[in-house]
């Protein structure tokens, strides 16, 4: 494994020199490491690049890392990886993305995950996207992530990009059966010239259904982002999504929510706000002895956590 990979890998999964549980390293579109567990097998697809990892009903407690990396530039990797969690598990999934180029040649990772979610399963998806190098190459994250929980499920997605990815698109669709929950948390840092434009689509088709989508961002300097978010009820269900905003400098930001009450008693409510940061912010921060600039830092910092 490489030294550029062993970096990525500790900012990018909280690697420590190993894995606790199973895991899969993928190292410029190939396999770096791979370990099963007696609970959790993963496996190479046969008609594709990526992964099936089944997770056995009844797991508690355990994790699987299915980190990939990109370690220089000239390098387009797909991969798609399919999670089958059985009934009533409760485990965590790591699925973190660096790229890295010291070149004017171009990094892309693309990552197409599935999740099929057993009756009563819980899992806890962390991921988190990076960008590293001092070349000019284009650095490009574009992940795809499809959904289905079945009835009491609940899926609880923590992801971030901070930093240092120029080019991304987010696309994220779920369809959420009864009595299953989504639960998204989205935190995005663009700076320069990067754009970031994040898409999601959910579908509330089971009686007691129910979405909580949350989504900060920070667009500085000439970045741009883009938030598109549609939430379907088709049944007796509860959605809610909020979209906050940071801009600085010349960043911009286009937020375009939608809401679609297909049943009488579906109760979906959007909030959205984008804005600067508040001036006595950062006179409060000033006058205990910080720069405005380490002011601003230490606003975005906790807006983002």
């Amino acid at each position: 494994m490489k030294k550029i990979t062993e970096d990525l890998l500790r900012q990018i999964s909280e690697w420590d020199g190993e894995f606790k549980g199973a895991y899969n390293i993928r190292e410029d579109g190939a396999c770096a490491g791979r370990m099963s567990s007696d609970n959790i097998k993963i496996e190479s697809k046969k008609d594709q690049p990526g992964l099936e990892i089944h997770i056995l009903p009844h797991t508690i407690g355990e994790t699987v890392s299915i980190p990939a990396c990109v370690t220089h530039g000239d390098v387009d990797d797909l991969v798609y990886n399919d999670f089958y969690v059985g009934e009533y598990a409760d485990v965590t999934i790591v699925a973190g993305c660096g790229i890295h180029t010291e070149t004017g040649e171009p990094a892309r990772h693309n990552g197409i995950h599935r999740f099929f979610l057993k009756k009563g399963s819980k899992v806890k998806y962390v991921e988190k996207h990076i960008g590293t190098g001092h070349g000019t190459g284009l650095r490009s994250i574009d992940p795809v992530t499809e959904c289905v929980l079945e009835e009491n499920s609940v899926l609880e997605m923590d992801t971030a990009q901070i930093g240092g990815v120029d080019r991304t698109s987010r696309n994220t669709k779920a369809e959420v059966g009864a009595g299953a929950k989504l639960l998204i948390r989205e935190r995005i840092l663009t700076e320069k010239e990067q754009t970031a434009n994040t898409e999601f689509e959910v579908e509330l088709n089971g009686k007691d259904s129910g979405v909580d989508l949350i989504s900060r961002s920070v667009a500085r300097d000439n970045s741009r982002q883009g938030y598109h978010s549609v939430i379907i009820g088709n049944a007796p269900c509860t959605g809610h999504s909020e979209c906050d905003a940071i801009i600085s400098e010349n960043g911009k930001v286009d937020a375009a929510p939608e809401l679609h009450a297909h049943d009488n008693d579906a109760a979906l409510i959007h909030e959205a706000a984008i804005g600067k940061i508040a001036g006595e912010q950062i006179l409060k921060l000033r006058t205990l002895g910080l720069t405005e600039e380490q002011a601003e830092a230490t606003i975005i910092d906790g807006f983002l956590s």
